[in-house]
């Protein structure tokens, strides 16, 4: 289960280089790179499941959240959808869930 993700709420125009590298970072490039280190434990398991935490703004257009965050959602998203077709072989299950926004310090601010 990968359950990992921030956001910077601001406008589009307002975000800076940094802000995607880091969103893109922490949200995708870190889901990609543990389902791609994990690929070969998993298949030797025989059988095994991931599970992505995405959100539900990589699927609906959610604007306080900010661009750059949903477009991160929605990678994942689509990551999941591509490794259920490309793993199958693999007998590895690939899923999403996109829930709403947990209660935490960081979605309260």
């Amino acid at each position: 289960i990968n359950n990992v993700g921030t956001t910077i709420r601001k406008a589009t125009v307002e975000f800076t280089a940094e802000d995607f590298s880091f969103l893109m970072a922490t949200n995708f490039e870190s889901a990609y790179n543990l389902c791609q280190l994990a690929h070969p434990l998993l298949k030797a398991s025989g059988a095994a499941s991931i599970v992505l935490m995405s959100s539900v703004c990589g699927v609906v257009s959610v604007v306080d959240v900010g661009s750059i965050s949903g477009a991160t959602k929605g990678a994942m998203n689509h990551l999941a959808r591509i490794l259920a077709c490309e793993w199958a072989q693999d007998n590895i299950r690939t899923n999403s869930v996109t829930p709403w926004f947990v209660a935490t310090p960081l979605t309260e601010s």
